[in-house]
């Protein structure tokens, strides 16, 4: 199995910066794409930034203010987010595009969430 497991989430006040990490582990022969999604009370879950050997994508609301990046040799994705608004609060999920043998699929896992909360 694959397992992937958020940390860094926290209390915040605006303005205010937080690093969210997500270690991927178990049986893994290689990650294509590592994203963060995130889903506030009452909305549904969004792309914050996705990150691949292309490249990295962002969010329209988070561009400029939060960065993804990836230590591969971890097998561990990052979002630096700075300059925090009220509006990014939510609980932050990590998300994961695996294959699990040389052979196999590609299948998509999910963390089990980090809650960011930012105080205005």
């Amino acid at each position: 199995q694959v397992q992937l497991v958020e940390s860094g989430g926290g209390w915040v006040q605006a303005g205010g910066s937080l690093r969210l990490s997500c270690a991927a582990s178990g049986t893994i022969f290689s990650i294509n794409a590592m994203a963060w999604y995130r889903q506030a009370p009452g909305k549904q879950r969004e792309l914050v930034a996705s990150i691949r050997e292309g490249g990295a994508y962002y969010g329209d609301s988070v561009k400029g203010r939060f960065t993804i990046s990836r230590d591969n040799t971890k097998k561990t994705v990052y979002l630096q987010m700075n300059s925090l608004k009220p509006e990014d609060t939510a609980v932050y999920y990590c998300n994961a595009d695996v294959r699990r043998y040389n052979l196999d699929y590609q299948r998509s896992y999910w963390g089990q969430g980090t809650q960011v909360t930012v105080s205005s």
